[in-house]
């Protein structure tokens, strides 16, 4: 299929990508990496009336490390980041993460922002961005704001982006003294994940977890990070006993639904053995 017709500009810039959202009617969109957006649109799953290209805008394409944070350019690619030294050494999850999405064609051409705003629930970067605690900025014409991740997604393919606003940067905590897990199933390599989790623990001087963040993609409508997993692994070693209870939260806090990929009851399940193997993974790790 083909799209319907809609208008096409190619901003010079940030400021001329903002100014061009503003005087939109609420049906323009940014195109970014395009490689989720494009498909609905020849599907005819989504539909506007005019689309803003930034691909030009190299000033949204950066990663750097500033004073115990990590920046990211809402316009820098998946590939970038899973081979840039930079992200790996700041925030390995990161570098892990961007290595799962997709194929390289997609990894080349599609971009972290893309990826957050388009907010697929079972998509890497929002659960990443979710169990890390990230910090969005949106900026519109005449206004910037500073969103957490973890109130960003909002259902399906819903954030809380305007829509005069264009995500500009995305801002990691750089780890410290950290383990970290990621576990997927997905039914061919590429695909969406049927469930994901992913785990980052801080350790204490004694190597004890001083603080635990564990969030699940694609068993629910959003990605949702599991608070209870920090109170049941908070001053453990990583014990099997800690690691099994943590699972067991994990899988009763989410409510999957079912489709041709699998029921609810199987979802749930797939959370307790991915949870399992996050938390394993973390915690083998020197």
């Amino acid at each position: 299929m083909k799209p319907s017709l809609f208008g096409y500009a190619r901003a010079e810039s940030v400021e001329d990508a903002l100014s061009l959202l503003a005087q939109g009617d609420g049906e323009t969109r940014i195109l970014a990496g395009g490689q989720s957006l494009v498909p609905l649109l020849n599907l005819r799953m989504a539909r506007v009336n005019a689309l803003i290209d930034v691909n030009g805008l190299s000033e949204l394409s950066f990663i750097t490390r500033e004073d115990g944070v990590l920046r990211v350019g809402a316009l820098t690619r998946h590939r970038h980041l899973e081979i840039s030294e930079v992200a790996r050494l700041a925030q390995p999850l990161l570098s892990r993460a961007a290595a799962e999405i997709g194929h390289l064609a997609i990894r080349n051409r599609g971009t972290i922002g893309g990826s957050l705003v388009h907010a697929d629930p079972a998509a890497e970067w929002p659960l990443v961005a979710v169990t890390l605690d990230a910090q969005l900025i949106l900026r519109s014409e005449k206004n910037s704001r500073t969103f957490a991740a973890r109130d960003f997604f909002l259902g399906p393919l819903t954030t809380a982006i305007g829509p005069d606003e264009m995500l500009c940067e995305i801002r990691f905590p750089v780890a410290g003294r950290t383990l970290w897990g990621l576990q997927e199933l997905c039914r061919r390599p590429g695909d969406f994940a049927i469930a994901a989790v992913a785990c980052q623990i801080t350790l204490d001087e004694d190597g004890r977890c001083a603080s635990a963040a564990l969030g699940v993609g694609g068993a629910d409508s959003t990605p949702l990070l599991i608070s209870e997993v920090d109170k049941v692994l908070k001053g453990s070693h990583g014990e099997d006993a800690a690691i099994r209870e943590a699972a067991e939260k994990a899988a009763a806090a989410v409510d999957p639904s079912s489709d041709l990929h699998g029921s609810a009851q199987y979802r749930r399940r797939l959370v307790n053995v991915l949870t399992l193997r996050a938390l394993k993974q973390a915690w083998s790790k020197p």
